[in-house]
């Protein structure tokens, strides 16, 4: 399966905090900018950072899935499995709090996957996930 790069625009709400959690923290490249945004290579996603007030939180929402209370809204990105745990341990290093722990969800389903949730500094959340097998990605 050949996936096309997706393009995601969120709002944060200091550029030189997104700037130093995404380049420096997640290791993603830095593209084009202007004084209110800053284009992002999220592992060959196009993501954009544009400079907003904060807004009243809907973010507070969350949906019960096997056992935790995930964020709604959310983002990331499904990765091989080294290299979610090579993402986990680079976030435990740089101190990033997780929302929800690095785990496994799922166990023995078709659906099982290491999966982890945090937020950046403007409050976005993200999950990164991987499966053992990316062809049970959209298993029943």
């Amino acid at each position: 399966m050949s996936l096309r790069p997706f393009h995601l625009a969120i709002p944060v709400d200091d550029l030189a905090a997104a700037r130093a959690f995404y380049s420096g923290v997640l290791g993603c490249p830095e593209g084009r900018s202007a004084a209110t945004w800053v284009d992002f290579d999220l592992m060959g996603h196009q993501l954009v950072v544009h400079l907003a007030p904060r807004r009243p939180s809907a973010d507070a929402a969350v949906n019960p899935v096997d056992g935790d209370d995930v964020p709604v809204p959310h983002f990331g990105v499904v990765l091989g499995l080294q290299d979610w745990e090579a993402l986990a341990a680079r976030l435990r290093e740089a101190g990033v709090a997780f929302g929800i722990e690095p785990h496994v969800r799922f166990k023995g389903e078709p659906g099982e996957q290491a999966t982890m949730f945090f937020r950046d500094p403007a409050g976005n959340a993200l999950e990164f996930k991987a499966f053992r097998d990316l062809a049970k990605l959209f298993a029943t």
